[in-house]
């Protein structure tokens, strides 16, 4: 079978799974390309076998079936737009990022010139697909709460006055809209930035964000309303062995996201 041609822009802890995990798999099997800036330290980590590109020529020149990005908003700024101005697929892991409607709008633009195309997955959430069946409801109401443990947040308690050791109750640090949840929490809240696009947009999906002693690993509730009828989903996740404020799970949202988009049947 001949080899599926995969690029990952970054190499963190999730892109550095994602590597670990494709290169393992025999059937069928993936050549690898990690895409860094020319000087990212993650370099040093990129496993020997590993091509690793430095610029968009080099991308083009490896030519990749597939992009994953997973490298932060910067990367989605800068490498992202690239890729599509190349006519390539991207998956995009930071989805927080579009919560600048003035990026979105040049990352659909440069898709639709040159042939791209802005995929998103799923993430850390579930019930996307029940939310995007209802998101011209006439009447809908969607909110979603992130919880997670005091570990998830020690920096903003710290900055709030509070002893992350000693916080005994649920404390809301957020309420607000899904734009102003991404842009204030650019690292935590992707799963927020993907709700509000698969809903009703940005400013009409509701956000709390709630440091909780009692959360048991990261937390998602979501709640829709319409005149089609009412949704409420929690879901917890384990919190990535490397960042606690990530869910573990996101990884293996790519990993399952890659494999749809080879897959000859497509589940939409």
């Amino acid at each position: 079978m001949k080899p599926r041609s995969v690029a990952v822009i970054g190499f963190g802890a999730i892109a550095g799974e994602l590597v670990e995990t494709l290169r393992a798999s025999a059937e069928p099997p993936y050549r690898i390309l990690v895409w860094l800036r020319p000087d990212s330290p993650s370099r040093e980590r990129v496993p020997a076998g590993v091509d690793i590109a430095e610029s968009a020529a080099e991308l083009a020149e490896f030519a990749p079936d597939l992009v994953v990005e997973a490298a932060g908003h910067a990367a989605v700024r800068e490498q992202v737009l690239d890729a599509l101005s190349l006519g390539l697929p991207v998956l995009v892991s930071s989805i927080g990022a579009l919560h600048d409607e003035a990026l979105k709008t040049r990352l659909v633009e440069a898709a639709k010139s040159h042939g791209g195309r802005l995929l998103l997955p799923s993430g850390a959430l579930g019930a996307l697909d029940y939310v995007r069946a209802v998101r011209s409801a006439h009447e809908l109401d969607l909110t979603y709460e992130s919880h997670k443990p005091p570990a998830a947040w020690a920096k903003e308690l710290e900055a709030l006055g509070q002893d992350p050791q000693t916080v005994a109750a649920p404390l809301t640090l957020f309420e607000g809209t899904a734009r102003e949840a991404a842009a204030a929490y650019p690292q935590n809240l992707n799963v927020a930035a993907a709700l509000a696009l698969a809903g009703p947009g940005f400013e009409r999906t509701r956000v709390s964000v709630v440091c909780d002693p009692e959360a048991k690993g990261n937390t998602h509730v979501v709640k829709a309303q319409s005149e089609f009828g009412t949704m409420q989903v929690t879901i917890a996740n384990r919190p990535s062995p490397t960042n606690p404020k990530s869910s573990w799970i996101v990884g293996r949202s790519l990993l399952a996201a890659i494999d749809q988009y080879f897959s000859p049947v497509m589940m939409l």
